[in-house]
């Protein structure tokens, strides 16, 4: 018996790992996060499988379940929304697990920042603008390490994707103007990859606004940083005078042994 902590993704039933989908489907206990994973997602659970949702439940109740799996000798699948791994509260639950002795594995899942990037259409690079993407969240109820706080990371003018921060919308953009500049391109999606997903863009210096009409307040990814912009460079990885390791510098494919073609 073991636990295994699943990606449910963001949303779209579609957008579930073949695995998630084959260990929801055979899962005859689960602990899902109901206030978060699509009523979809849980469906695709055997009618008669024993459901605990866990948008209510406290860390002592949860463990009762997996106790409860490892007395019936029955795997539990802890199903958690996006990828487990960003956000998901999973180490607390891996050392209780370690506490009464209960094997556990992870199934990654798509996250609502890679969700809330294909709703843009954008890409989160762009060469010699952003090589890097920081994954963070304003600070609220559980506060941030102090060098890890939102004028820190701006300083490195890198694409922000945050987490659990659109209500504090106009106090982001405020901390990042100084930064990346009142014109830097921002996009807010709300539930994306859901039926009801909504898309806003704007700039630093309109988007508190524009959110504020759409009526935005939760469950909304904030993307931000220049490599949003249409207008970026071209990268060299398809260009006639860049060789690799698969083509030469005159566009010529090479062959596995090193021959041109």
């Amino acid at each position: 018996m073991k636990v295994i902590f699943v990606g449910a993704g963001p949303g779209d039933p579609d957008l579930l790992t073949v695995k998630a989908q084959r260990l929801l489907r055979q899962c005859r206990i689960c602990v899902y996060a109901g206030s978060l994973v699509s009523p979809e997602v849980v469906g695709l659970v055997p009618k008669d499988a024993e459901l605990h949702d866990s948008a209510a439940m406290t860390l002592e109740q949860i463990e009762a379940v997996f106790v409860s799996g490892q007395q019936q000798n029955t795997d539990v699948i802890r199903l958690h929304t996006g990828d487990p791994a960003i956000y998901g509260a999973i180490r607390e639950q891996m050392n209780v697990l370690d506490r009464l002795g209960i094997d556990y594995e992870v199934v990654p899942g798509v996250s609502s920042f890679q969700a809330a990037a294909a709703a843009l259409k954008t890409e989160l690079t762009a060469p010699e603008i952003a090589q890097t993407i920081i994954l963070s969240r304003t600070s609220g109820r559980t506060p941030m390490p102090a060098k890890q706080e939102l004028a820190e990371l701006a300083r490195t003018e890198s694409t922000l994707c945050l987490f659990l921060s659109v209500h504090k919308l106009a106090t982001v953009a405020d901390e990042l103007i100084p930064y990346y500049g009142a014109d830097c391109p921002i996009g807010v999606i709300f539930r994306a990859s859901w039926p009801d997903e909504m898309i806003v863009e704007g700039t630093l210096t309109d988007i508190a606004p524009k959110v504020t009409e759409a009526g935005i307040t939760k469950t909304a990814m904030i993307i931000v940083g220049p490599a949003l912009s249409r207008d970026i460079p071209v990268s060299k990885l398809y260009h006639r005078h860049f060789s690799h390791g698969y083509r030469s510098a005159d566009g010529s494919a090479e062959t596995s042994d090193g021959a041109e073609s």
